[in-house]
């Protein structure tokens, strides 16, 4: 039974690694064809929400929309205004208002803020609006195209069958091979999969769920390959004493 246990507690985390695994290359395999956002475009669109309001500061660059670990060559394209606001979320109200009229598609509350927040889409982009302790923060990025739910599911539905099946596939052997394989595994995924996971809960799909791990690649990549030749090592050394001692037991 317990043995039982063991496989299938070995076959669910080989689906979530793996699983998440496919749903970031899936993301980024359907989001690739998402127009970069422009700084003079999102400063008009910006003007169009908030026409009378004066921003204190803006920016543009790349980041990740789950985890910020990475350099700016990485991620998706963004541009963001800071206004002044007060307790009351005057800009939340305001901006609501003025995207409908304008015509901004799917507007909706996002939670998790002071003033709640707000997101909505339009030629390609996607507006988010969110309040930190006195400033308006007016965020834009890529809107996720079309099919790309669809594309990310599929991605994540067949790399958790992949990592079921590996998983199953290696603990079926004897030991120490199943051990020595899922904690290789694990310790080369799980670095990409936390981030992910916890960008998910916070947003859910409704932004391409790219993760760090295109910046950790150069260091997980060297780190995995230490760690397997290592475990070759291990594993052969635990083979050379049963070899060594077949012969003297022959003779007797």
């Amino acid at each position: 039974m317990r043995n039982r246990l063991r496989q299938v507690a070995m076959v669910l985390l080989g689906a979530a690694l793996f699983g998440t695994a496919g749903l970031s290359l899936g993301s980024w395999y359907a989001g690739r064809g998402t127009a970069p956002v422009t700084f003079d475009q999102a400063q008009s669109m910006a003007a169009e929400l908030l026409p009378d309001s004066e921003p204190v500061a803006s920016g543009e660059g790349h980041d990740y929309v789950y985890g910020v670990l990475g350099p700016n060559d990485f991620g998706s394209s963004f541009a963001e205004f800071h206004y002044r606001d007060t307790a009351a979320c005057a800009h939340s109200e305001l901006v609501q208002r003025n995207a409908t009229a304008v015509g901004w598609q799917g507007s909706h509350r996002v939670t998790g803020t002071p003033c709640g927040g707000w997101r909505a889409e339009r030629d390609g982009l996607a507006a988010r609006l969110t309040q930190v302790d006195r400033l308006a923060i007016l965020r834009f990025t890529p809107a996720a195209p079309d099919g790309y739910l669809a594309v990310t599911l599929a991605a994540a539905a067949l790399g958790a069958a992949a990592g079921a099946a590996l998983f199953w596939l290696t603990g079926r052997q004897r030991p120490p091979v199943p051990r020595l394989v899922c904690t290789l595994v694990t310790i080369v995924l799980l670095p990409g999969v936390v981030p992910t996971w916890q960008g998910l809960m916070a947003h859910g799909l409704t932004e391409p769920a790219w993760t760090i791990w295109p910046a950790l690649a150069p260091v997980l990549v060297p780190v995995a390959l230490v760690l397997l030749w290592a475990g070759v090592i291990f594993y052969a050394g635990r083979r050379e004493p049963s070899r060594a001692s077949s012969p003297s037991v022959s003779q007797l």
